[in-house]
């Protein structure tokens, strides 16, 4: 996607958190889900008695929101700000694997083992993942790279990069 005429470019590297920020009112489960996973990890990171004993009600609601937006991704996910899912339902996250600040996400991204590298995906900042992609093994995602829909990426894709296709390939350095 490319960033409005007058708006500064997606950072791939400082997490633009108003992205995941859900606005009142609105019915957005994919936020309610991404701040249950917040809420969570910032609580076992304080630790205490106190942090200890809200965690299972924040567990809870982690699960409802999973169940009501039909994605799965476990609360130790190592995530940077900014995610956006827009269609959350299907979206599939190993537990091991990184993905970097102000992503975007379609409906049934698999990010996940199974590769021809072993190990989980590392993704960098600000990708696009189009619907039904699935990104396995243990492959690097560039930053600002695009991945087409229902992509099958089983090699690494360099920075700025587009890659479509199953098996995916690089098409085109992206523009922006």
């Amino acid at each position: 996607m490319k960033p409005e005429p007058n708006s500064a470019p997606i950072s791939a590297t400082e997490p633009d958190w108003s992205r995941e920020a859900p606005i009142p009112g609105r019915y957005e489960p994919s936020k309610k889900l991404l701040a249950a996973l917040r809420r969570y990890q910032r609580l076992k990171a304080k630790g205490g008695i106190a942090a200890r004993a809200v965690r299972p009600f924040v567990v809870l609601r982690h699960r409802i929101w999973s169940a009501v937006s039909g994605a799965d991704i476990p609360l130790d996910s190592k995530i940077g700000g900014g995610l956006l899912l827009p269609h959350p339902n299907g979206v599939v996250v190993h537990p091991d694997a990184r993905i970097g600040p102000n992503c975007l996400f379609f409906q049934q991204v698999t990010i996940g083992m199974g590769g021809r590298k072993p190990g989980a995906p590392k993704i960098g900042g600000h990708v696009d993942i189009g619907a039904g992609a699935k990104i396995l093994g243990g492959v690097t995602i560039g930053d600002h790279a695009l991945i087409g829909a229902n992509a099958v990426v089983l090699c690494d894709v360099p920075a700025h990069a587009t890659a479509v296709g199953i098996p995916a390939r690089i098409v085109a350095p992206n523009k922006n």
